[in-house]
């Protein structure tokens, strides 16, 4: 089998799967789990196929949580090589997903079944959550097998999901946590006019420039030992009519908070509430919640899979809560611990993605190790 993981995340990589197109890739996976004795399900929303499957009805149960769905390659003709026909070049297999996971997949899936074959009667369960919906709005993927699995009580112990963390060198990074994303798309009025008689208007620019000054110049949280403090940033401003005489009647400014669990959600929101009135603005915001904080302090995962990368590659791997927003903000609320580990992540999203073929098989055995040490 020790090929195995590298010719199944080849033929995952040969499937046009742009979110939120599965291109058959769950089809592949559910196979492989059926023959394990894995009962299959399939949750589909507004053409997301999302697979669950199970083996075992016992606690613990571990989850791999991960993601079918690509990006769009970008310039076609700016790849060394086609980004759906999986090539390897210099010790690299270059593809389209191939960091971005389709080869923690794989892994995931061969891992099973290694250790399945190595440990039939073993207890707890294991179960995979695959979705084609990540990558997109992340509307009908994970979050609704989520809701669907909490709707029933189906409860998780532990889950790995296997985007890629590594940075600098393979296995040193463990994303034990990720910050939350809260948007905001805020209007403030004023009265058009015309340039010329600046008294008989109100410009939204000059009144809201105060009020901006002090939203970025606040201290939301301190953050605490895992996270860094929140952060606000205004990522664009629109106002005016395109004339050059006309004082405009409304800027639209678009925000975000990254936010860590040293806030919520509903602070910030009363927060930029208070600071706004403060300034005696008119103005109004449609808010935006796309994914809590999650945090999975260190306890049986993060130990167990830390050990595995150790005695597979020699390295202890740092527990990290840097980046942006991932499935495992859904999965938290119905995992005790929830954690992410993959290949590196330096090419993800660009041309020419790739992944070390040294590190395919090595990826396999952690994710087998882990199963080993939390269900034997």
């Amino acid at each position: 089998m020790a090929n195995e993981t590298f010719e199944l995340a080849v033929e995952l990589l040969k499937r046009r799967s742009l979110t939120p197109d599965d291109a058959g890739c769950n089809d592949l996976i559910a196979a492989r789990l059926q023959k394990l004795g894995f009962h299959i399900e399939r949750i589909c929303h507004n053409g997301v196929d999302n697979l669950w499957a199970r083996k075992g009805n016992t606690a613990p149960v571990i989850c791999f949580a991960g993601h079918t769905d690509v990006v769009p390659t970008g310039p076609v003709d700016q790849w060394l090589s086609d980004p759906f026909e999986p090539t390897v070049r210099d010790g690299k297999l270059y593809a389209r997903g191939a960091a971005d996971m389709k080869t923690s997949d794989a892994a995931f899936v061969t891992a099973t079944e290694r250790f399945v074959a190595a440990h039939p009667d073993h207890k707890g369960s294991i179960a995979f959550l695959i979705t084609s919906d990540e990558e997109g709005p992340a509307t009908d993927g994970t979050v609704r097998v989520v809701e669907a699995l909490k709707a029933r009580g189906e409860l998780l112990d532990y889950c790995i999901v296997g985007e890629p963390t590594s940075a600098a060198e393979f296995g040193d990074t463990i994303k034990n946590g990720r910050r939350g994303s809260l948007s905001g798309i805020l209007q403030i009025k004023g009265v058009q006019g015309h340039i010329a008689y600046p008294h008989l208007a109100k410009n939204p620019i000059h009144l809201a420039a105060p009020a901006i000054a002090e939203l970025a110049d606040t201290m939301w949280d301190e953050g605490n030992s895992y996270f860094p403090p929140t952060t606000w940033q205004i990522s664009n401003i629109h106002s005016g009519t395109g004339a050059t005489n006309i004082i405009p009647g409304v800027i639209e400014i678009t925000f975000n908070f990254r936010f860590s669990t040293a806030s919520t959600a509903e602070g910030l929101m009363d927060a930029v509430q208070e600071i706004l009135e403060s300034h005696g603005l008119d103005f109004e915001i449609d808010w935006t919640l796309s994914g809590k904080p999650f945090l999975t302090p260190r306890g049986p995962l993060c130990e167990k899979l830390s050990e595995a990368i150790y005695e597979v590659t020699g390295i202890t791997p740092e527990l990290s809560t840097t980046g942006g927003t991932s499935d495992g903000r859904f999965i938290a609320d119905i995992s005790r611990e929830v954690v992410e580990f993959g290949p590196l992540n330096m090419s993800i999203h660009k041309l020419n993605e790739h992944v070390a073929v040294e590190n395919i098989e090595p990826l396999a055995a952690i994710y087998q190790k882990t199963l080993e040490k939390l269900l034997t």
